[in-house]
């Protein structure tokens, strides 16, 4: 109900206006007027056709167009182009300079534009305008919430009379719908409907800020597809490519969705389970565009196809759910062009020339940022668009820098912005620069020095001695400590020849047990205690020699007691197996036997648990 009030207001305004506007400008007449209204997308164009005469003595060289401050803030585009008649209008170099003019003795809640025409008409002159005004956001939801079920019915309201500060002889409107549905619509004089179009007048005799309200309350089942925001980045690179990445943050504006959502009753009745969905998105990219891609944060989206002829890409987008009134999405569009198709040169200067808008259509875009990176080196940096932007400036343009692979000081950014983007905006653009060819020879000469002191590198190390001198004290501390490491190695490995030997002896006594055979098990402790004394004679020098060594004093008494436990272990050994043998030739056996053997019994196991704790010690050391 907002936008209705202030629309009462406007028009009560405008009646005070009335009164002291043909005073004030009545040097220009609007002889005919002829305007049409398009609604059969959420962009709303309104087309009009001013004959402008001069029946004064004074020259006219600037018309002025009046709008609503309400409707003005949705204003996304205005042009005004000469018609030669005939239903031809010039074509481009034809527009007309407009520029933002604030007449005196006029409220603030009018806007007014100034058109300057190429000549200044003289008295009796006359001469054919076509205007061309786009606005966004003027459809208004109502209901402003509807169902999966629900078709989608939107408000427009406007004047029937074209609002003016001059006098209109002859005017007549024409609002096209995109249905001929109609729930409700003004009715005034001379109103007349044609399938879906509501068409109003002709109206005569008009006087200034003449004013007629009228409102349309029409079915239109066109999604409102809508990005908040459009980051648009374009990367020059000249070896040959121009990277293209887009990332969109979309909105479906239209009446938001209330209830469930039944992905069954949308896949078998898409067009009256939700037939104002948005289902797909179509971009027109430019021809050759290739490695295309569409992903979001999740990955990549594979529903998506490419067309291409000679002229256009197009590539149709699908997003991973429907898209209801109030839901939204985000989602990245990238794509490479050849560089000779958008970059020239120009007395000493290298230029893009770049479309400015987004390539998806019908999309209207809140708040659009563009930033064209640019190669390391560039400068001199100059801009030039068809329509005013805003750019992030430090001076004239906005100088940001990124960093990317290879690159030292940066590659130069130029930001510019802009909001209310519509397809009309979709013109090219300019950007400037100068850029030394040589500057392209700086990531292949990075790229080859680094790998050359790479391999020298290489090379170097290969045959540079790094070890440490031979002559210094730590170089011998750990030779001898090598040395030492050895002989206890050696030491351990008598001392496991030693064990496995008693194993021996014990096996003996065992089959003396089962066999009888005193003559074998005596034989087996003779070539024992031979094997021993070998061994014994083996550790001595090796233990001198760990006695003589000063890396050795720690581990040394270790050694040592290992030693003494074995011989310990030997001896005890020798002695149980004696005692055995002696009472098997006497024939003793039983309990005398066992009373006998087992003190020696219980001393070789005490032993034997001492020298694997020794062994496990000294391995770790």
């Amino acid at each position: 109900m907002g936008f209705r009030f202030d629309l009462l207001l406007l028009f009560t305004t405008l009646v005070l206006l009335s009164t002291i506007a043909p005073t004030v400008l009545s040097d220009v007449i609007l002889s005919k007027v002829d305007r049409r209204i398009d609604l059969t997308s959420q962009i709303v164009r309104v087309t009009s056709t001013l004959k402008v005469e001069n029946p004064g003595p004074d020259p006219v060289s600037e018309v002025l167009l009046t709008f609503p401050e309400i409707q003005a803030k949705d204003l996304a585009y205005l042009t005004a182009t000469l018609n030669e008649g005939k239903g031809k209008v010039k074509k481009s170099g034809s527009n007309l300079l407009i520029n933002v003019a604030k007449p005196e003795e006029l409220p603030p809640s009018l806007i007014f534009h100034s058109v300057s025409l190429p000549k200044a008409l003289g008295e009796g002159d006359s001469l054919t305008i076509d205007v061309l005004a786009v606005f966004t956001h003027a459809l208004r939801p109502f209901p402003e919430e509807i169902t999966q079920a629900d078709i989608q019915l939107v408000l427009f309201q406007d004047t029937a009379h074209y609002l003016s500060p001059y006098a209109v002889k002859v005017q007549s409107l024409t609002v096209k719908l995109p249905k001929a549905r109609i729930e409700t619509y003004t009715k005034l004089e001379n109103t007349n409907i044609h399938g879906s179009d509501i068409k109003y007048g002709p109206y005569e005799n008009l006087p200034p800020f003449s004013y007629a309200p009228i409102a349309v309350h029409f079915e239109t089942n066109q999604p409102f597809a809508v990005a908040q925001e459009l980051v648009r980045e374009i990367e020059i690179s000249h070896w040959g490519n121009v990277q293209v990445t887009e990332h969109y943050n979309v909105v479906h504006q239209g009446a938001k969705s209330k209830g469930e959502f039944s992905r069954l009753d949308f896949q078998a009745r898409p067009h009256l389970r939700g037939a104002s969905a948005l289902r797909n998105l179509v971009a027109k990219l430019p021809p050759r565009a290739h490695s295309i891609y569409y992903r979001d944060e999740i990955g990549n989206i594979s529903t998506s196809n490419v067309w291409g002829d000679p002229k256009k890409t197009e590539l149709v987008i699908e997003p991973r759910y429907p898209l209801f009134g109030g839901w939204r999405t985000t989602f990245t569009i990238g794509y490479g062009l050849p560089l000779q198709d958008f970059l020239f040169g120009l007395e000493g200067k290298r230029f893009l020339n770049f479309s400015f808008g987004s390539p998806i259509n019908d999309l209207v875009t809140d708040n659009l940022i563009v930033k064209v990176v640019l190669p390391e080196g560039s400068n001199d940096i100059s801009i030039s668009t068809p329509f005013p932007v805003k750019a992030r400036t430090r001076g004239i343009i906005a100088l940001r820098t990124k960093i990317s692979h290879l690159d030292v000081a940066g590659r130069p950014v130029v930001v510019l912005e802009k909001t209310n983007v519509v397809p009309e905006h979709n013109q090219y653009f300019q950007v400037y620069y100068r850029f030394n060819k040589l500057s392209m020879l700086r990531e292949p000469f990075m790229l080859i020095s680094g790998f050359f002191i790479l391999f020298v590198s290489c090379i170097v190390y290969m045959h540079v001695d790094m070890s440490i001198s031979k002559s210094s004290a730590s170089y011998l501390a750990k030779l001898q400590w090598d040395e030492v490491r050895a002989t206890i190695q050696q030491v351990v490995s008598i001392i496991n020849q030693c064990l496995s030997k008693h194993e021996r002896l014990e096996a003996s006594l065992h089959d003396l047990s089962r066999t009888g055979d005193v003559q074998a098990c005596k034989t087996a402790r003779k070539t024992a205690d031979s094997l021993f004394k070998e061994y014994s004679k083996e550790l001595k020098p090796l233990l001198s020699f760990l006695q003589s060594s000063p890396q050795a004093t720690q581990i040394l008494p270790k050694v040592e007691e290992l030693v003494a436990k074995e011989k310990e272990l030997q001896e005890r050994l020798i002695a149980k197996h004696s005692t055995i043998v002696d009472c098997y030739e006497k024939k003793i056996g039983g309990r005398e036997l066992e009373n006998r053997v087992a003190s020696h019994q219980q001393k070789v196991v005490a032993l034997k648990q001492e020298v694997d704790d020794l062994l496990d010690y000294i391995e770790e050391i």
